[in-house]
């Protein structure tokens, strides 16, 4: 009997023992790279891989992404909320909730745009098809953002060039994208791709336009672009290294270093795959509003 196929894994490395089941990632303006846990943990994560508690909020933390202050805007699904956690101080605060008359239900990933806006997937029941993403305005104003992206809208990322959301929709599997029009507002669900039974999560976009794709099942990182369509960037099928590889960052002075966090085990897997990222944007206390 032959073993599934083993792809890029010799390109890759376990670091960051001891972490809580991590799903959520995000680095810092300075390159600092923060992880969250089931119990809601906020990990740092020094260069040599040392793990420290900075923060907690008590929940159990999807998302993160960080503005130019070094805050997180942390998705946290017992909560039902999006915090905003200063992890040199620890304190939080809620910075979304969606409305009153319509709470977010499942926040589970955040990014910014580089007006400061952060669009936010909340992803509803599984299989039931009632998903949406909410957009927090620069200044702090909650709004339904759209409702055409239902199917359990997961991972996300604006664009490079501000244009668009690319948005990750699990069940049914689907790489979608949202135009972001000149007044804010968003344009039709375009799909992309349909991905069958994979069940994708988190998303990262490349230096040359290429979707980095992290999933949930299987154990294995994609690329996609509209000419090459789906291709195994790195595959695990014993899911040991990568176990449940449920988002992606690139981090180092060249973007060119990937990291998973691992929701199926304990560690951080990280390499260098041949792929660069493109720069995040960090929106400024000014644009946020505080």
């Amino acid at each position: 009997m032959r073993d599934d196929p083993v792809v890029g894994l010799d390109l890759l490395e376990t670091f960051a023992y001891g972490l809580d089941h991590p799903e959520g990632i995000a680095v810092a303006p300075d390159g600092q790279l923060y992880v969250g846990g089931e119990a809601g943990q906020i990990y740092a994560i020094g260069d040599d891989g040392s793990v420290k508690e900075v923060a907690s909020t008590g929940g159990f933390n999807l998302g993160l992404a960080a503005d130019s202050s070094g805050r997180l805007y942390v998705c946290d699904t017992e909560a039902r909320a999006v915090w905003r956690v200063d992890p040199k101080t620890a304190e939080r605060e809620v910075f979304t909730k969606g409305l009153p008359e319509r709470p977010i239900a499942v926040p589970n990933w955040g990014c910014f745009d580089s007006h400061g806006n952060y669009y936010v997937s909340d992803s509803g029941r599984w299989g039931h098809s009632d998903g949406l993403m909410w957009v927090v305005r620069a200044g702090g104003a909650t709004q339904i953002w759209t409702e055409e992206t239902k199917a359990f809208p997961n991972g996300c990322a604006v664009a490079p060039d501000g244009s668009r959301l690319f948005i990750l929709e699990s069940y049914p599997s689907a790489i979608v994208e949202v135009e972001i029009r000149p007044d804010g507002a968003a344009g039709p669900r375009k799909v992309l791709a349909e991905l069958g039974t994979i069940v994708p999560d988190g998303v990262a976009v490349a230096s040359d336009g290429t979707l980095v794709i992290a999933c949930y099942r299987p154990d294995t990182i994609y690329t996609w672009n509209a000419s090459a369509g789906l291709q195994i960037l790195a595959s695990d099928p014993r899911g040991t290294v990568l176990a449940a590889p449920t988002n992606v960052v690139f981090t180092g002075d060249d973007l060119g270093t990937l990291v998973v966090p691992n929701l199926g085990r304990w560690h951080l897997t990280k390499g260098r795959l041949g792929v660069q990222g493109t720069p995040l944007f960090y929106p400024t206390p000014a644009q946020l509003g505080s």
